[in-house]
C-alpha cells in the first residue's frame, strides 16, 4: 500500500514524532513516499533527520518557473479539475490573514503533489498539522489526486480555524486524527455533524527500545530540564521568572535549557537580569541521545507551556522515568496524571510553577524515584509508536478500500 506523507518543512528536530510514524508505518509494510515543500532552515544534528532528509522530494526545489508551468499545463490539460482547484483555493485565501496569493502557491505546490503521486502510484495522501500541508493535500485530491487524511496537533489549528478552513478540510477528507481526546473535541467544533464518525484519535508515540534502560535517580539538588522550541506559547520565560522566585531560598536548583529559537536573545537577558546565570544552562538542540540524557541527569522535566498538542517530550520523560511539571491545559492532563506521575499548575502562573518546583525539590528522591516509574508505565502502555501506527494503518486500509473504520464514541 502506497501512502505518501504531504509535509510542509521536514524533516525539523523539533518534529521526530513524524519521523517516527513514518518509519513505523515502514515497518508494517506501507510504502511511504514523503513530499515537503521546503527544507528545514534549522540545522539538523540528529543522523535520523539528515537520512529523512535524503528520502523527502521538496516541491518547491523545481523553482517558481517550474510550479508556474505546471499550473498552465494543468489548466490546460484537465480544465474541469483545475477551476475546481483554483475556487477552492481563491475561497480558502478570502477566509485567511494569508491571502489568495499564498493560496495560488498553494495550488501550485497541490499541482506538483499530484503529478508526484501519479508517478509514484500513490493511493492515499497524509498531511500532518492542518495548516499548509492540509491546504495542499485538499487541493491535490479536488485536482484529480487521492484522496487525502491529516492528523492535527495543535495549537496553531485550534488558534485559527476559520482562517484554515479547518471545517472543509474535515469535511473533505476521509477521516482526520486528533493526538489525544482533547484534539479529537476540537475538531468536532469544526467538522459537520455527519463528519464526526471519520475523527479518530492516534496519538503520538514513543520507540520504548530507546528507553529500555533508565538512569538511576541522583541524590543531588534539584535538577530541572526543560526542552522545547525558544517560544512564547513554550512559556521558557514564566519558568524563569518562578526559578528567580527560588534564587534565595534554593540557589542550588539547577535548570538546563534544551533548544533554541527567536527567544533565545530575550530569554538570556533576563537570566542575566534576574542574577540566575549560576543556575540555568542553556545547550540549544541535541540529537535523541542527548535529549534522552539531558532527561537522565534531570529529577524533573519542567514543560510550562500555554498551548500545546500533546507534547513529545513529556512523552519522553516519562518513558525515562522522570516526574512531569506541566501546565494544566490541551491533552497534557491526559499524559500527566496530578500528585501521581508529577504535578500540573495553571498556565502563566509563575508563583504556582515556583510552588510546584519547591514541592519537586522537598520530595524525597525514593518518592521522586516512584513517580517516575508509574509515569513510564503510563506512557509505555499508552503511547508505544508500533501500537499507534497499527491504529493509524487501520484507519488507512479501511478507507483506502472504502470501508469506514470503527466511529469513535461520540
Amino acid at each position: 500500500m502506497k501512502i505518501a506523507y504531504v509535509l510542509n518543512t521536514y524533516p525539523q528536530p523539533s518534529h521526530s514524532f513524524i519521523r517516527r510514524e513514518v518509519l513505523a508505518l515502514e515497518r508494517q509494510g506501507f510504502e511511504i513516499s514523503r513530499f515537503a515543500m521546503r527544507r528545514s532552515a534549522a540545522e539538523l544534528v540528529d543522523r535520523q533527520d539528515q537520512v529523512e532528509a535524503e528520502k523527502t522530494d521538496y516541491i518547491l526545489d523545481r523553482g517558481a518557473l517550474g510550479l508556474v508551468f505546471g499550473l498552465v499545463r494543468s489548466a490546460l490539460r484537465r480544465p474541469g479539475a483545475f477551476w475546481q482547484g483554483a475556487k477552492t483555493a481563491f475561497r480558502c485565501g478570502r477566509a485567511s490573514p494569508t491571502g489568495v496569493l499564498r493560496h495560488v502557491i498553494y495550488l501550485a505546490e497541490a499541482v506538483d503533489v499530484v503529478q508526484r503521486a501519479k508517478s509514484a502510484e500513490i493511493e492515499h495522501l497524509h498531511a500532518h498539522f492542518g495548516t499548509n500541508a492540509a491546504t495542499v493535500a485538499m487541493l491535490a485530491h479536488v485536482l484529480g489526486g487521492p484522496e487525502y487524511s491529516f492528523t492535527i496537533h495543535g495549537p496553531e489549528e485550534f488558534d485559527a480555524p476559520a482562517a484554515l478552513s479547518l471545517g472543509s478540510k474535515l469535511d473533505r477528507a476521509k477521516f482526520a486524527v486528533g493526538v489525544s481526546q482533547f484534539g479529537r473535541s476540537q475538531l468536532s467544533r469544526w467538522a459537520k455533524f455527519e463528519s464526526w464518525k471519520h475523527l479518530q484519535v492516534v496519538h503520538c508515540g514513543i520507540e520504548p527500545h530507546a528507553f529500555a534502560v533508565t538512569q538511576p535517580m541522583s541524590e543531588s539538588t534539584l535538577h530541572l530540564v526543560s526542552i522545547g522550541r525558544f517560544v512564547e506559547q513554550k512559556g521558557q520565560m514564566v519558568l524563569i521568572h518562578a526559578l528567580a522566585r527560588l534564587r534565595n531560598t534554593h540557589p542550588h536548583i539547577h535548570l538546563t535549557l534544551v533548544g533554541d529559537g527567536e527567544m533565545r536573545a530575550d530569554l538570556e537577558q533576563a537570566i542575566a537580569k534576574l542574577d540566575l546565570s549560576k543556575m540555568v544552562t542553556l545547550t540549544g538542540w541535541l540529537d535523541e541521545a542527548g535529549v534522552r540524557a539531558a532527561l537522565g541527569a534531570a529529577h524533573v522535566l519542567v514543560m510550562p507551556s500555554f498551548a500545546e498538542g500533546l507534547p513529545m517530550v513529556v512523552m519522553e520523560a516519562m518513558a525515562a522515568a522522570r516526574p512531569v511539571i506541566a501546565t494544566y491545559i490541551a491533552g497534557t492532563p491526559e499524559l500527566v496524571v496530578d500528585g501521581e506521575t508529577g504535578w500540573l499548575v495553571p498556565a502563566g502562573d509563575a508563583q504556582a510553577l515556583a510552588i510546584a518546583i519547591e514541592r519537586a525539590e522537598h520530595t524525597p528522591r525514593s518518592e521522586l524515584d516512584q513517580m517516575g516509574q508509574k509515569g513510564r508505565l503510563r506512557v509505555l502502555e499508552r503511547h508505544d509508536i508500533d501500537r499507534e501506527a497499527t491504529k493509524l494503518a487501520t484507519h488507512f486500509r479501511a478507507n483506502i478500500n472504502d470501508r469506514l473504520p470503527p466511529s469513535s464514541p461520540v
